[in-house]
């Protein structure tokens, strides 16, 4: 939003702020409203419809919470900057929680209220350029759908749509994070959707529970089986058994599975009746088991009897287009989840997510949307909400564009070195002021010898 258009309601009981504020957010180019009350100051928020609202929490009529939930139910993207004397963490949570944009304590720093200010703006700048996309019916995604328009992934659905007609075992291999459960899941539904799905993550039970959680066990068939147990073959009936993390079972048990996949039968442990399986067995490793075959870590027949279909999900980093559609989709779901109305992106996060090398997939990608969503204070998330991947904002330059700590290379899959961090920072202000020498110098903060070695360094070449 330009500033010159931008309106700024200054509510303060103390006539001396508002007079201050006013000046200098004029002087900005800022059209500026003032109110010594809670009630003028409500009075001229409906006459005006001010784009930011700076806000004392003591009023001398009503508590600027009060004025506040008044202007947020009035306009729920209302952004409110409050300002308080008191240092206190009640305060500031309540003021967050109840919906302010941000909180400033007294005496006020003029920086941080601009820094304050232009955030809001850009906001609500956002927010209005991506209106209506909630609403927008071109995705209409649902819980359980595998979010993918590439090659790699239409072999996938491919690759579903020919397994979901038999029940033969299943081998899905991709690193962690990429959704191996998920494709499980969307498998067994398309085949068997009425009947239990039952998920075993092999690296978390210690082997000896492991062999009773599979096959069951007799009632005294060791110390502690009071009773007897029916183990996760048995409970599945005609469903689906999920063993994740294949690769972490002991070579004892990958005997036995063996012998089940074989023989479609196993036997309780302590019993000596044979019970048939009936499940599809649908197994996942983020590990490549040819690799651990040839180690000795896994046992080849084994290997052979898992690797009928084998399904492997392509790295997030390898199918970067799918990830607008991924964003759209998961925020879709966190709204619902967290009951929020977050509407998508900031372009610039956006291009930072394409550039990004994603080591944890699209988990990854779902866990900072859900921590950037629950702390966001607009509808649209930008560079401020993912710190993880921007190392928080910096100062905002003459251009207006915000730069970020953490730069990665061009294919988002390492950190740039200090070299290359400055040799990139260098070109990029010689691109901003031309040649000049002198100015560059200035910006810098360096000599012209310096600069002239810098320049060398790097093979930058003036004409």
């Amino acid at each position: 939003m330009d500033s010159v258009m931008a309106k700024i309601l200054v509510i303060d009981d103390e006539k001396s702020i508002c007079e201050n504020l006013e000046l200098y957010l004029a002087e900005e180019g800022y059209e500026v409203v003032t109110a010594n009350t809670g009630t003028d100051g409500l009075n001229k928020a409906a006459q005006v419809s001010p784009d930011v609202v700076v806000l004392d929490i003591r009023l001398p009529d009503i508590d600027g919470f009060t004025v506040l939930e008044d202007l947020k139910e009035e306009n729920e993207n209302a952004k409110v900057i409050m300002i308080t004397a008191h240092h206190d963490m009640d305060t500031t949570i309540k003021a967050m929680k109840e919906g302010a944009f941000d909180y400033i304590h007294k005496p006020i720093n003029i920086d941080e209220l601009d820094i304050a200010i232009q955030r809001a703006l850009k906001t609500s700048e956002m927010e209005r350029k991506i209106d209506g996309l909630l609403m927008e019916p071109s995705r209409n995604f649902k819980v359980g759908d595998i979010i993918g328009s590439g090659r790699a992934m239409r072999e996938i659905f491919k690759t579903i749509g020919v397994v979901s007609q038999s029940r033969t075992t299943v081998l899905i291999q991709g690193e962690s994070g990429t959704g191996k459960e998920l494709i499980a899941k969307v498998i067994h539904n398309n085949t068997s959707a009425t009947e239990p799905y039952i998920a075993v993550n092999c690296s978390a039970i210690v082997d000896t529970l492991l062999e009773s959680e599979l096959f069951g066990h007799e009632k005294g068939s060791f110390t502690g089986a009071i009773n007897k147990k029916l183990g996760k073959f048995e409970l599945a009936r005609y469903g689906t058994v999920f063993l994740d993390e294949i690769s972490e079972m002991s070579l004892n048990l990958q005997a036995k599975l063996l012998r089940v996949l074989q023989e479609m039968e196993f036997e309780r442990v302590g019993g000596k009746d044979r019970v048939k399986v009936n499940a599809r067995i649908i197994a996942a490793t983020n590990k490549d088991l040819k690799t651990l075959v040839d180690e000795g870590k896994f046992r080849d027949d084994l290997y052979y009897r898992l690797n009928i279909v084998t399904i492997n999900i392509p790295p997030l980093r390898e199918r970067r287009d799918d990830i607008p559609a991924l964003v759209d989709y998961l925020l879709k779901k966190i709204n619902r989840d967290l009951h929020k109305k977050i509407a998508g992106v900031s372009d610039e996060m956006m291009e930072i997510f394409m550039k990004y090398g994603w080591p944890g997939n699209v988990r990854e990608l779902e866990n900072l949307l859900v921590r950037a969503s629950v702390v966001a204070k607009g509808h649209v998330l930008g560079l401020e909400d993912f710190p993880d991947l921007t190392g928080g904002i910096s100062r905002t330059g003459m251009s207006g564009k915000t730069g970020f700590i953490c730069e990665m290379d061009d294919e988002g899959k390492r950190f740039l070195t200090l070299d290359e961090i400055e040799e990139r920072h260098i070109r990029r202000i010689i691109e901003r002021v031309g040649k000049n020498k002198g100015e560059i110098c200035e910006i810098l903060g360096i000599s012209r010898p310096t600069l002239e070695r810098k320049l060398e360094k790097y093979g930058i070449h003036f004409e």
